[in-house]
């Protein structure tokens, strides 16, 4: 499996730096190859993916982002972005899994006090944490939070939580007096319950069913930011935290059609029959399946420089840090969903069309090649990419900024 990841050097200064993105994606390609060898009998058993996360932290690719002195490999959010497209050349789910897990991780530095931001990053790189999100506000009930003396309550449902019950952290959003604010919770909080109801066509690895909060306690430093905990407008720099997430989705869509065609391409080599009124001997010389092989390859690789773009575009607005205007925020914004536009559109294309390089025979259960576009599909519609389109329309027409929520 090759990588054709690009080594970003926006952020990156010295040889080491790079060494570390280097070796980390060479980390990453281990553990790809390693889950596309089981991909399709994992996906058909449909278990928990603890064994995945396990695999995932002892190859220590949970903590990439922290810095270096605290353990980690220091490297940017759009770094650790082209690791979940590495991941999700072996198996969507996980790389599904890996990228909450990298955007979750940057919320206390946006919403936290320095305190908080500290302390979490020293924790994710000293004891490789894997955090799990309750934060889908579509579904269930809303998520209130209530004082209780000198703490709060939680209670509430979530009927979508990818690695909750799994994750060794939680983070979670809630409603506190009207007004979104993030929570940091350990894993084995009493009042927490994972529904274990998840069982779609696709992700099937993602542990994402639903959730609830029985009067569950909070305490005060496990909220970020600093008192008062209404009344403050979100600045920016704080809205990037939503195209965290559309990045993650990006890189996963796009690292999926890049296996999913590799696959293929390995499978058509080896087995693929060239058509009766070919006039060729073997599949790779059909000219019907060359003309395919290089639309796909094509578009797939258009998609894949959008990616690139967009990460760049938001790592950019990270380093310009607190001072962010709305404009530039918008920027940032609508490269990304610019790029979640086409590879949703590219990538659920080249799920599709693989059969017509394989040919019948690979549309045989046993192969679940059918997976990558069941995960893509999946995935797509929680999400729908046609109001990502309208908001590029919007910022590009009318100068129209995506106003923020958590999907926007």
């Amino acid at each position: 499996m090759s990588v054709e990841t690009r080594l970003t050097d926006h952020v990156t200064t010295s040889a080491d730096d790079t060494d570390r993105y280097a070796a980390a994606l060479r980390r990453a390609e281990t553990v790809a190859a390693e889950l596309r060898a089981t991909a399709a009998e994992r996906d058909r058993a449909n278990r928990t993916p603890r064994a995945e996360v396990e695999l995932l932290r002892g190859h220590d690719l949970l903590q990439v982002q922290e810095p270096v002195e605290y353990g980690g490999d220091g490297l940017t959010y759009a770094q650790a972005s082209q690791i979940t497209r590495v991941i999700a050349r072996g198996d969507t789910s996980i790389a599904h899994l890996i990228g909450y897990h990298y955007a979750q991780t940057r919320i206390a530095p946006l919403f936290g006090t320095p305190e908080q931001a500290d302390a979490q990053s020293r924790r994710n790189a000293g004891e490789k944490l894997f955090w799990g999100g309750v934060q889908n506000p579509r579904g269930g009930s809303d998520l209130v939070l209530t004082r209780d003396g000198d703490g709060f309550r939680l209670n509430g449902r979530r009927s979508f939580a990818s690695g909750a019950s799994l994750g060794d952290q939680l983070s979670v959003t809630a409603v506190f007096e009207g007004e979104l604010v993030f929570v940091s919770l350990p894993a084995g909080r009493d009042g927490f319950r994972a529904l274990g109801d998840w069982d779609n066509i696709g992700q099937r690895l993602t542990d994402s069913g639903g959730v609830e909060f029985d009067n569950a306690r909070v305490e005060r430093s496990e909220i970020l930011g600093d008192d008062p905990l209404t009344g403050r407008t979100l600045t920016p720099y704080q809205t990037l935290v939503t195209p965290h997430w559309q990045l993650a989705f990006v890189n996963f869509y796009i690292g999926t059609a890049e296996g999913a065609l590799d696959e293929a391409l390995d499978w058509t080599r080896l087995h693929a029959a060239p058509w009766e009124t070919s006039g060729v001997d073997s599949a790779t010389d059909d000219a019907y399946v060359l003309q395919t092989v290089g639309e796909l390859r094509s578009e797939i690789r258009a998609a894949a420089l959008l990616a690139d773009r967009a990460g760049d575009a938001l790592q950019h607005a990270l380093d310009v840090g607190p001072s962010l205007t709305a404009d530039e925020r918008a920027e940032a914004a609508v490269a990304i969903y610019e790029a979640k536009y086409l590879t949703t559109k590219v990538s659920l294309a080249a799920a599709s069309r693989l059969f017509e390089i394989q040919g019948a025979r690979a549309t045989t259960s046993a192969y679940g090649f059918d997976r990558h576009w069941r995960n893509l599909r999946t995935h797509t519609v929680h999400d729908p990419v046609a109001y990502k389109a309208r908001e590029v329309g919007d910022w590009t027409l009318n100068r129209r900024a995506p106003e923020f929520s958590l999907y926007r």
